[in-house]
């Protein structure tokens, strides 16, 4: 099976449930690609010995990995964590997330700033291009188990939106121009 991802609609309740507009608009994998998303389905139950994950990490150079749990149960201030990974940023470096248990969303921006939800679950493995707009929640089970990946020491610094004077954005919307149109908030 592959990526799960739609056009979310734009009402502001819950934010753990699936969001999709009516009528369902589904967006493809290459659709996710024209965005600088990445997609991997791995299995999650061998991750120690999988092969795929191993070169994939190589690869790209993912030297640093570690594990969050995020449940209410086994993180600290649970709704405060929520509502930080649901508030809309960017990073100056990829996001690396492989989902080994449990399920969660990204929302990431297409280039008319529509929200397009990504859902994750065991087995998906996806990469945020740095600079751009994303946010994450978990779905109504509460529970998630990811592998964090980074390329050397861990940085995890959130830029909360507005960001488009940061570099790690120019060069983003630099690197996701077509046919001279730029990924800009409207």
């Amino acid at each position: 099976m592959t990526v799960q991802a739609w056009f979310k609609d734009d009402i502001d309740d819950d934010p753990r449930l699936p969001h999709h507009r009516n009528p369902k608009e589904f967006v493809s994998i290459d659709q996710l690609a024209e965005v600088g998303v990445l997609y991997w389905k791995l299995n999650p139950s061998d991750y120690e010995n999988d092969e795929d994950l191993r070169k994939i990490r190589e690869e790209r150079g993912y030297n640093y990995m570690d594990m969050l749990d995020l449940c209410p149960e086994k993180v600290e201030n649970y709704e405060e964590k929520l509502k930080m990974f649901y508030t809309e940023h960017i990073h100056q470096d990829e996001e690396i997330r492989y989902c080994l248990e449990g399920r969660g969303y990204f929302d990431v921006r297409d280039k008319e700033d529509r929200w397009i939800r990504i859902l994750v679950k065991a087995g998906d493995l996806i990469i945020l291009p740095a600079g751009i707009y994303h946010r994450f929640t978990l779905d109504t089970s509460n529970y998630v188990k990811l592998m964090r990946l980074f390329k050397g020491e861990p940085l995890w610094t959130c830029y909360n939106r507005p960001q488009e004077d940061h570099p790690a954005r120019k060069e983003y919307l630099k690197s996701f121009v077509k046919v001279g149109v730029p990924l800009e908030a409207h």
